[in-house]
C-alpha cells in the first residue's frame, strides 16, 4: 500500500481476509450480494496506544495478526483501491493462532 494511514488512539487498521471461494452446502456459488462479510482479517497498522485520559495502553494484538473481528463494527476505508476497516481494538474479538 503506497497511502499511508495511521490509525489513533487504539484504533487499528485492518484488511479483512476474503476467502477463496465460497458456496453454500448444497454446492451453489453465492453471488456477492449473498455473502456475509468475512470476520476474519489482518492487522495492518496500530494506533499510539493513548486512551482518553492520555494513558499509554499496551495493544494485545500486534501488525500482521490474523484476527477475528465483531460482523458490523468499524468503519470502511479505501486505501490504494482496497477495502479496509479503522476500529477499535475492543472490536478485536480474538486472534487467530495457526
Amino acid at each position: 500500500m503506497a497511502t499511508k494511514i495511521k490509525p489513533l488512539g487504539t484504533r487499528v487498521l485492518v484488511k479483512r481476509i476474503e476467502p477463496d471461494e465460497q458456496k453454500s452446502e448444497g454446492g451453489i456459488f453465492l453471488p456477492d450480494t449473498a455473502k456475509e462479510k468475512p470476520q476474519e482479517a489482518e492487522v495492518l497498522a496500530l494506533g499510539n496506544g493513548k486512551n482518553e485520559e492520555g494513558e499509554i495502553v499496551e495493544f494485545s494484538v500486534k501488525v500482521g495478526d490474523k484476527v477475528l473481528i465483531s460482523k458490523y463494527g468499524g468503519t470502511e476505508v479505501k486505501i490504494d483501491g482496497q477495502e479496509c476497516l479503522i476500529l477499535s481494538e475492543s472490536d478485536i474479538l480474538g486472534v487467530i493462532e495457526e
